[in-house]
Formats: C-alpha cells, sequence, structure tokens
C-alpha cells in the first residue's frame, strides 16, 4: 500500500495526509466544486498550457470525465517524474476513467491546450 496510504484492522483506509493539502485547498485556483454531498464530490480542474499546479492531493477513488487533453507529467513532492502522458496513447475525450486516490503531487501542463476534467470523488465507498 502507498506511502500515506493505511488499511485499519476493520479494512478500511486511513488517510495520512493533512486537509491543507486537499486540492480544492493547496490548488484551489485549479480546481472547483461543482457539487458534494455525503457520497460524492464533484471537481472541475482546470490547467492551462504552460502551467504547474502546486503539490495537492485527491483523497478518494474517483470518476474522470476529461473534457479536453492535454499531454501532463506528474510529480511526487520531491520533483520525481510519476507519470508523463507523453510516453502512451491519449485518452478519449468524455468517456469516464477510474483512478485514484492520488496521493501527494504537482502536474504541470505540457501541452499546448487547457486541460480540462471533471472528477466525480467517490466518498462513500467502503473502506475509504
Amino acid at each position: 500500500m502507498a506511502m500515506g496510504l493505511q488499511k485499519t484492522v476493520a479494512g478500511a483506509v486511513r488517510w495520512d495526509w493533512p486537509a491543507s493539502l486537499d486540492a480544492l485547498v493547496a490548488a484551489a485556483e485549479y480546481h472547483t466544486l461543482l457539487m458534494e454531498n455525503e457520497f460524492v464530490r464533484v471537481v472541475q480542474t482546470r490547467i492551462p498550457p504552460g502551467e504547474t499546479v502546486p503539490v495537492h492531493t485527491h483523497r478518494w477513488p474517483f470518476v474522470a470525465f476529461i473534457e479536453s487533453w492535454s499531454d501532463i507529467v506528474r510529480r511526487d513532492p520531491q520533483g520525481k517524474v510519476t507519470l508523463d502522458t507523453r510516453e502512451s496513447a491519449p485518452p478519449k475525450l468524455n468517456a469516464p476513467v477510474w483512478d485514484g486516490p492520488l496521493l501527494p503531487h504537482s502536474v504541470e501542463n505540457v501541452g499546448v491546450v487547457e486541460l480540462k476534467i471533471v472528477q466525480v470523488e467517490m466518498k462513500g465507498l467502503p473502506g475509504f
């Protein structure tokens, strides 16, 4: 299990990162809350070309809908590259993609268009 995520005795996941790293706090310029209740949180992410989003987290697993695509480089807090999308085929737009939770990371838009994603974070999943 990744550092920062730990299974408890009951099987639930314990999140060890501070709330100050939440995407809506640590990178509020790039993340907008669209809707939230006790089960889900819907967040829109917008990253203009050439910009780097500060280190932040996404606590819950999510379904992402990519509205517009641009290549990105994701790095851990020490600057180590953990994902470079230029090394893979671009995703299909507006098709659901499952991911997360995402530990502390920054994101750099290395493409030429704004990256726009809507994420439906699953707060009520068993174990999270």
